[in-house]
Parts: structure tokens; C-alpha cells; sequence
């Protein structure tokens, strides 16, 4: 072999050249590239991913902040020492104004004073104490009688205590018959139906997207009542805006349940079972900071507590149960036409039926899970202020959610998991059932009623309703 042949390359310049050519890698890093010939810059995953949580961090801080400065924050018109005790005058369906009112102690001193205004709304701040609220019946219209113009009062530190005077002839009592009674509890079970409904629907629409029980589903219906009695006691809100304003909040809730907590852990490929303890652990934490924040004692709303009863004999009914009533079913049906009509309520019930065939369609499988943490945020708040007021009589508990929560899960399990239209259906029943037992049993007794409801589901027909046998293997 000659010593040229020995110096020949071993490739030769044009098979390097075509090498080049072909794989941009190869090129020496001095060579530049034009502008057009460099792939687009993505951000990594995992600068994406802090940079999500970096969000919800932040705006979980305002969120606690907003929480701090509502609920820790004083009232500025009160004394630490002192109580409000309110309460609205009304004959009939007309508001009575400008009556005078007294509070006095138990010696017969007057400590307070105040004036009914136009809207028959009248308050007076007194120290906690045994108290009796007098009607000076000589401010009273001609026309307008009051059945007792004393009542007493007994004021307890921190908690607002309502009275109710009543004005006309004093009625006598009659006996009800058992039809009577069976038609009016019905009706009262389907109002409740129709508010477990509202309620449950969300929690059944998450468990089918995302097959998570969520067992803080029942802190965000109480933290719905909460919000919207801070923007109605604390702010002064008339309750109708504070109900919109605790929807709106609802709603951003869910949507910092699902990015910043849910979202996360399904990427991590957490199982179920984890995610379920995970959701008991958040309602916990939930239902204590409420308990901390706001009171462990039942609020009142400003708004709606003298009520006057429409109709006569089983059909009477109060404004708010029957506006209670009328809302509840304007909203379900807009879930239902949300979930027929619209693209997203398509999207859903394609993910809620096969999450892995709908990703493959091309729906954003995250973007619908985002859209129904935000929808049960909204439902749930809502259905919280709806059944603080036809349910508790006005009044916000700091754990009414977790009492709702188990008459939830027996409205969703007997419609059908993941089923819409079946947890309406479920809730409906299972609020008549309900209150169809006070019949026989106690009031207070009403909601173990739920708990044998369940046991005998899962027991006879565990898919429910309209749920299908699901195949294994």
C-alpha cells in the first residue's frame, strides 16, 4: 500500500457533507443557522409545571388574606363587648315603619332604642344578657295590631339574635289531618330534593370525569353560606348580590381545587384511593378553619327572616322556600340544557364516558375537568346559601356541608355515579324519603334516613338508577 493511499480519508468529503446536510447536529457549533431553520422554543415541563404552582401558590395567599381580613377582622360599627339584636316588622305582606323599640335588662332599664325604618328593619346593640324587646304600640299605624308587644331575648356573647314580632289576630290551632300533613311534608321533600340536587349534581359530574369520591364537597357548600353571609352581614350587601358575589367565589374555589391540588396529583398518577384520603384530609382541614374563622354557633342572614306564608292548608308556603324552589330548577334546568346544547356539556359527558377515546378525538380532557371543578364550585356555593335559607331558617352552621354531604352521596349513588341526570334524580328521592320520615320519626332523626337509603342501594342495585353493569375482565 502506497503512503497516500495510507493518508486517504476514511469517508470522503461529499459522504460528510450529505452527514451535514441531513443532521443539523452534526454541524460544528460555530456554524450559524438562519432564523427560519430553528425549531420554536418550548419551555420545559417542568418549568411549566412551576410555574402553575408558583400561580396557585399566589393566589391561594390572596385567597387566605381576603379570608383573614373578612372573617378575623371586627366589625368597626360594634364594641368588642357588644351584641346586635334585629328583626323586621311586617303586617302581612306591608312593612311597618317607624315603630319604636326598647330592650330591657332584667330590672326593667332601658338600654337601647331603636326605629323600625322603611323597610320595617329595625337593630339595637346591647352586652350579653337576658333582655326583653318592647313595642311601644302607641308608634304603631291605626290599623296595625301587634299579637305581643314584648318578647324576650337571651343574647349571647358574639351571636346576633333575631326577633320576630307578629301583628294581626292571634290565630288558633287546628287539627291537621294525616293527608294534610303527608302533602305538605311532600312538598318540603322535594324542595329539599331539589337542594340536595343542586348540590349533588357537581360531586356526580366530578366523580365521572375524574372517578374522585370528593369528600370536601361538603366544606365548599358551607363555605358558599359562609362567603354570602360575610357579604351580607359584614359588608352590608342586600343577600341576593351576596349570593352572586359567594357564587363567583365558588367558582374560583373549584378552579384552585383542580390546578392546584388535583390536577398535580393525577399527573403524578396518584391512585384513587389516595386521592379519596387526600379529600378527606382537605375537608378536614376545611371544616376547621371555617370553625376558626367564622363561628361555632349558627349566623343569621340580614335578609329574609320574617316570613309570611302564601296559600292556606298543606300548599301554605313562605316566599323564600318557594323562591328557593323556583331557583333550583331554573339552574338544573340550565346544567341539563348545558350538558345537551353546548360543546363543553358534549365534551363532558364524552370524558365522563371514555376519558382515553375522547383524548384521542381531540377534546382537551384537562380543560373540561377544569371547566366541572369550576361548575361544582358554583353549584355547591349556591346550593349552601340555598339551604342555610329554606332549611336552617336563615341561619349559617360552620359544618351544614358535612351534614349534607352523606344525603349527597345517597342521591348520587341511587341515580347512578357519574350520571347527571340520575343524581338529579336520586337527590329528589332521597329528599322526599327524608322528609316523608318525619312523619314517624323526629326531626332530628331525619338524616339517618339517608344512611339506610345507602346501605340498601349499594345492598340491592349498587350502579343505581340509570347507572349500567359495569364488566370486569
Amino acid at each position: 500500500m502506497t503512503e497516500p493511499d495510507r493518508q486517504a480519508p476514511l469517508v470522503s468529503d461529499d459522504h460528510t457533507e450529505r452527514i451535514h446536510a441531513h443532521r443539523p447536529e452534526c454541524q460544528p457549533a460555530c456554524q450559524t443557522r438562519s432564523p427560519s431553520s430553528r425549531p420554536p422554543s418550548r419551555r420545559s415541563p417542568t418549568r411549566r409545571t412551576f410555574t402553575r404552582r408558583t400561580a396557585s401558590t399566589i393566589l391561594l395567599l390572596i385567597a387566605a388574606s381576603i379570608l383573614w381580613g373578612l372573617f378575623g377582622t371586627p366589625s368597626a360599627d360594634a364594641a368588642p363587648d357588644e351584641v346586635r339584636v334585629f328583626g323586621v316588622l311586617r303586617n302581612g305582606t306591608e312593612k311597618v315603619a317607624g315603630v319604636k323599640l326598647e330592650a330591657k335588662d332584667a330590672a326593667g332599664s332601658v338600654v337601647g332604642t331603636a326605629t323600625s325604618s322603611g323597610t320595617g328593619a329595625w337593630s339595637v346593640m346591647v352586652p350579653p344578657g337576658k333582655y326583653t324587646i318592647v313595642v311601644d304600640t302607641g308608634s304603631l299605624p291605626d290599623d296595625v295590631e301587634v299579637q305581643k308587644s314584648e318578647l324576650p331575648v337571651d343574647v349571647s356573647g358574639g351571636t346576633a339574635r333575631p326577633v320576630i314580632f307578629s301583628f294581626g289576630e292571634v290565630r288558633t290551632g287546628t287539627e291537621v289531618s294525616a293527608v294534610s300533613e303527608l302533602t305538605r311534608l311532600a312538598i318540603d321533600g322535594i324542595r329539599f330534593g331539589l337542594i340536595i340536587a343542586i348540590t349533588g349534581v357537581g360531586l356526580s359530574l366530578i366523580f365521572g370525569t375524574t372517578g374522585l369520591t370528593n369528600f370536601a364537597h361538603g366544606e365548599l357548600v358551607t363555605l358558599g353560606a359562609v362567603v354570602a353571609w360575610v357579604f351580607n352581614v359584614r359588608v352590608g350587601l342586600q343577600l341576593i348580590p351576596a349570593t352572586i358575589l359567594a357564587v363567583i367565589v365558588g367558582v374560583g374555589i373549584g378552579i384552585l381545587n383542580e390546578l392546584g391540588l388535583w390536577r398535580p396529583l393525577r399527573r403524578r398518577r396518584t391512585g384513587l384511593i389516595a386521592m379519596l384520603v387526600v379529600s378527606i384530609g382537605l375537608a378536614l382541614v376545611m371544616r376547621y378553619l371555617i370553625l376558626i374563622f367564622f363561628s361555632d354557633r349558627a349566623e343569621p342572614f340580614d335578609d329574609y327572616q320574617a316570613q309570611t306564608q302564601i296559600g292556606s292548608g298543606p300548599f301554605a308556603i313562605t316566599p323564600v322556600n318557594l323562591a328557593c324552589i323556583i331557583i333550583c330548577i331554573v339552574v338544573l334546568l340550565g346544567v341539563a340544557l348545558l350538558l345537551q346544547r353546548t360543546r363543553i356539556g358534549k365534551a363532558m359527558r364524552a370524558v365522563a364516558d371514555n376519558k382515553d377515546l375522547a383524548e384521542s378525538s381531540g377534546i382537551d380532557v384537562d380543560r373540561v375537568i377544569l371547566f366541572v371543578w369550576a361548575l361544582a364550585g358554583g353549584l355547591a356555593t349556591l346550593g349552601g346559601v340555598m339551604f342555610a335559607l329554606s332549611e336552617l331558617g336563615g341561619r349559617v352552621q360552620w359544618e351544614m356541608g358535612f351534614k349534607l354531604l352523606l344525603l349527597m352521596f345517597a342521591g348520587i349513588t341511587l341515580g347512578g355515579l357519574g350520571t347527571a341526570y340520575g343524581a338529579l334524580l336520586g337527590c329528589l328521592i332521597v329528599g322526599l324519603l327524608v322528609q316523608l320520615s318525619t312523619y314517624i320519626l323526629s326531626p332530628d332523626l331525619k338524616y339517618i334516613g339517608g344512611l339506610l337509603i345507602l346501605i340498601i342501594i349499594l345492598t340491592i342495585r349498587p350502579q343505581g338508577i340509570l347507572g349500567s353493569r359495569a364488566r370486569i375482565g
